[in-house]
């Protein structure tokens, strides 16, 4: 059974880094068919989806959310079985619940999520 699991710091400075790793445990995230994507929930808001990194059995791409890829970067430490997140020069607004997930192809969902990591942006 796959399961993943974050871990960064809780909170993070205004104008700082935010970066977090997704540990992934059960299944490796070079497995075809699967993407591994960051996704967000602010207070009082809905899950925002911020960007996937997939494997198409030679390399690596990722894809991010519009309204975030000048700041967000997603990388992937295969010989840990982990994938980061990094996002750059945060603000109160970027306080959120930050989550890991896998995304199955045949589903067209994710279908296996982290319980979630709380990052507060705050001086």
């Amino acid at each position: 059974q796959v399961q993943l699991q974050e871990s960064g710091p809780g909170l993070v400075k205004p104008s700082q880094t935010l970066s977090l790793t997704c540990t992934v445990s059960g299944g490796s995230i070079t497995t075809n068919y699967y993407s591994w994507s960051w996704i967000r929930r602010a207070p009082g808001k809905g899950l925002e989806w911020m960007g996937v990194i997939s494997w198409d059995g030679n390399t690596f791409y990722t894809n991010y959310s519009p309204s975030l890829k000048s700041r967000t970067s997603i990388s992937r430490d295969t010989s840990k079985n982990q994938f980061s997140l990094q996002l750059t020069s945060v603000t109160p607004e970027d306080t959120a619940v930050y989550y890991c997930a896998r995304h199955s192809v045949a589903l067209g969902s994710n279908d296996c999520w982290g319980q979630g990591t709380q990052v507060t942006v705050s001086s």
